[in-house]
């Protein structure tokens, strides 16, 4: 699992079995002797592409350590539906009681992976990122951003902490753009990035005069984001520029046209399908 906290992957894996299991299977344990053995295998239902195998093998590990995961397919890769993903061995006890707490991951990763994927195709031969934004499950948002990455897709700021971000309601209250970056320029140390969310193009100018490392368009139409990335341009200080707000599948190819140089997508945490994958002894 490239670029994954393990720590945190297995916390969040154990509190998972946990609120699952609890005390015991009720059904599992009063049926399937301890020594029974079984083979399964995970199957994508639908096109895709899948995150989270790695994760899954680990559920069952935990459950058991002598139980065989084999990847058929690795993050990242794109999937038809039919196609084996997985096969597992070993204690059927272990494997059906791990079996929901698998595939809600991979299921939920792999629904954002090919929702990220979706909105990348779209964007090709544009010189663009698409990024995912804060809006995540709380708790999951390491694994999210994680999927994001596997359906080639770029990462935003992972929390609060991570850089400088002055919204709207940021500057209204400390009385503009260049109040506000001045104040926190104060306050901050020389390594972290300015980004500044502006809402017209009066914003924007003020936003290239406080010397803004990001300005972020907000909720603006195709032609103002043309006319901010040419101010950009004749800037003697350039800014990253990103468009942000109301983006999907069937505008993100204009926004990209204009020339911004990121389009941060919230949908693609917040409003995507999970794959459908099933496991069958």
């Amino acid at each position: 699992m490239d670029k994954l906290n393990m720590i945190m992957v297995e916390r969040l894996i154990k509190a998972a079995i946990e609120e699952d299991i609890n005390y015991f299977d009720i059904t599992t344990d009063n049926l399937i002797g301890e020594q029974q053995v079984s083979e399964a295998i995970m199957l994508a239902k639908e096109d895709g592409v899948i995150c989270g195998m790695g994760i899954a093998a680990r559920v069952f590990g935990i459950l058991d350590e002598n139980v065989v995961f084999e990847k058929l397919k690795q993050d990242g890769d794109k999937v038809c539906r039919g196609d084996i993903i997985a096969r597992i061995s070993g204690s059927t006890r272990a494997i059906l009681k791990g079996e929901r707490t698998a595939l809600n991951i991979v299921q939920r990763l792999s629904g954002i992976a090919t929702k990220t994927y979706g909105f990348a195709e779209k964007v090709k031969g544009y010189d663009v990122k698409i990024v995912d934004t804060r809006k995540t499950t709380p708790t999951l948002r390491f694994l999210e951003k994680y999927a994001v990455r596997c359906g080639g897709g770029y990462n935003h700021r992972y929390n609060l902490s991570h850089s400088v971000m002055l919204k709207d309601n940021h500057i209204d209250a400390c009385g503009g753009i260049k109040q506000a970056v001045e104040m926190i320029k104060r306050k901050i140390g020389h390594t972290e990035k300015i980004e500044v969310e502006v809402r017209n193009l009066e914003e924007m100018r003020e936003a290239l005069e406080a010397c803004a490392d990001i300005i972020m368009l907000d909720n603006m139409g195709t032609d103002d984001m043309k006319a901010a990335v040419d101010l950009n341009k004749a800037a003697a200080r350039r800014a990253v520029i990103e468009a942000s707000g109301n983006v999907d599948e069937s505008n993100v190819a204009a926004y990209a046209a204009t020339g911004v140089d990121v389009i941060s997508v919230g949908g693609l945490t917040h409003s995507f399908k999970s794959l459908d994958i099933s496991l069958k002894l």
